[in-house]
Order: structure tokens, then sequence, then C-alpha cells
């Protein structure tokens, strides 16, 4: 499954590359809601994606912190 080979990539990134990829997709997520409310998005289900790999790299980040401790 695609979203499975995912999680495994962010799994075995550092941290500050999980931190990078965090404001990276968070960037991409800005720039698809201005895209959005300027009518020029033409694929909308984007926009769930990323909110979801968002959520995907803010769950691995809290495992990796809670496994440090």
């Amino acid at each position: 499954m695609k979203t499975n080979q995912y999680v495994e990539d962010l799994q075995k990134k550092t941290p500050a590359e999980l931190t990078q990829a965090l404001v990276d997709a968070k960037k991409e997520l800005f720039n698809l809601r201005f895209q959005n409310a300027t009518n020029q998005l033409d694929n909308t289900a984007r926009i769930k994606d990323v909110r979801k790999n968002i959520a995907r790299i803010q769950t691995v980040i809290t495992q990796k912190a809670k496994t440090a401790n």
C-alpha cells in the first residue's frame, strides 16, 4: 500500500528531517489553500492528502520523542 511505504520512509528519517518535512508540508498546504481560494486549484483532493500527510509526520515525530525518553 502507498501510505504504508510513506510511513516507513518517515520512520527512517531523523527528527531534523521530519521537522523539515513537516514545514514543507505545511507550506504546501498553505499554497493549496491559497490556490483554492482564488479558484486556481484543479485537484481539491490534494488538500485532504496533504493534511493527512501532516498528521502522519506529526505522529512519527511523537512516536520518536516517546521512544527517546
